[in-house]
């Protein structure tokens, strides 16, 4: 028979009659609560940080530069980004309901 498992066999029985079987099931369960919540707690963590980092980006009205909530004005074109109003209505449809007019000119 292997020496090590006879071995490990015998500290177990030893530990369990001087500490008590509650002690090592209270110690293998907050092993499992470590295991299972830890990554669970980071992971709310990046959840909760990401969030908060996405109510900071704000775009440009106008160019549609996208910036941090540090400025007040947009880098590429210098309009007020506290601004919420769109310059009109046509920014609110979808893409695919606009329509651009292109008027053809001859170059001579």
């Amino acid at each position: 028979m292997n020496k090590s498992l006879v071995t490990y066999s015998l500290i177990f029985l030893m530990l369990i009659t001087l500490f008590g079987f509650n002690f090592f099931l209270s110690l293998i369960g907050n092993l499992l609560l470590i295991v299972f919540l830890v990554p669970l707690l980071i992971f709310l963590i990046l959840l909760i940080s990401f969030n908060s980092l996405k109510s900071k980006v704000k775009s440009c009205n106008q160019c549609g530069t996208i910036a941090l909530g540090i400025n007040n004005t947009c880098i590429n074109c210098g309009a007020d980004l506290d601004d919420i109003n769109p310059k009109s209505d046509d920014s609110l449809k979808k893409p695919s309901e606009t329509t651009i007019e292109v008027k053809a000119e001859e170059i001579k």
